[in-house]
């Protein structure tokens, strides 16, 4: 297949060109694409004639997106209603990442892709407009929420991921305050990266939950990593009130893959299985 893989140099898209790599391959990064600009993205696609686009790319800096809503709003939802138009008008189809905050956390079990969104922040109020974009607007879509994402690659929005930053602030040997009432499924960039490169050669289309199997607190998770790490900082548990972030964070966002299971794709791997592998792969502790 010829494959488009918008934020090609990204965490999780560094991995599924990676895991695309039998395919034609074609690697897309900002500056130079930029999806908020449609005419140069219409005239890219239409010369590309890609059988299918898979964007990653997305304004995620959820304090920030408070204060730049126009700015959330064009890369997470005009922009993603912008590429659901090309995909309807050229044929292609459409890969789109959302999110675990699209929920408000209430539910208190394992999400499913049925139950009714309610987002408490700008930032989960952007994605979940780009989700009814790409569902009222292209026919072959594939549409992915995920969660707590870790991988090889660099997050160019952020700078870093969780696990990456736990591991800097250990070094820099000051107290470490983890929140500990946000229940999450940290995910695997490299295990998702495989199923979307499956799902994609089927044309089972809709609305996914993709995330590694299990849940735990961010706390929780960096008590797992240090002790993988057979390190021990000084870490502070503490709830979301004690950061005072500008966005209000769902205290239960756990996804559960149900459709993914029903189709018979291939089962994540439980979150401390995926952080060991990705600790071992990037040589943090021996195989």
């Amino acid at each position: 297949m010829k494959i488009a893989v918008i934020g090609a140099d990204g965490q999780l898209g560094t991995d599924l060109v990676k895991a695309l790599a039998r395919d034609e391959v074609v690697p897309l990064t900002y500056p130079e694409f930029d999806v908020t600009r449609p005419e140069r993205v219409h005239l890219f696609f239409r010369d590309l004639k890609p059988e299918a686009v898979i964007n990653t790319a997305a304004f995620h800096r959820v304090d920030e997106c408070e204060d730049e809503p126009e700015l959330a709003f064009r890369v997470n939802a005009i922009a993603v209603r912008d590429l659901a138009r090309l995909a309807s008008e050229l044929g292609f189809v459409l890969v789109h990442f959302s999110t675990d905050y699209v929920f408000d956390g209430r539910k208190g079990s394992p999400y499913v892709e049925s139950d009714t969104p309610n987002p408490l922040n700008a930032y989960a109020v952007s994605k979940l407009a780009g989700e009814f974009f790409v569902r009222a607007i292209a026919e072959k879509h594939f549409l992915v929420r995920t969660c707590g994402l870790f991988g090889r690659g660099r997050c160019l929005e952020k700078g870093y991921n969780f696990v990456d930053r736990m591991i800097v602030l250990a070094d820099e040997g000051k107290p470490i305050r983890v929140v500990d009432d946000q229940w999450v499924s940290p995910t695997s960039t490299e295990e998702l990266a495989d199923r979307i490169r499956d799902l994609v050669r089927t044309d089972r289309y809709g609305l996914y939950h993709m995330t590694s199997e299990g849940q735990c607190t961010w706390f929780q998770f960096a008590v797992e990593l240090f002790s993988l790490l057979r390190r021990s900082p000084r870490l502070e548990p503490v709830s979301s009130r004690a950061f005072a972030a500008k966005a209000r964070r769902p205290l239960y966002s756990v996804l559960e893959n149900e459709r993914a299971k029903r189709m018979g794709l291939p089962d994540f791997s439980p979150w401390k299985e995926a952080l060991r592998t990705y600790l071992e792969r990037k040589s943090f502790i021996p195989r």
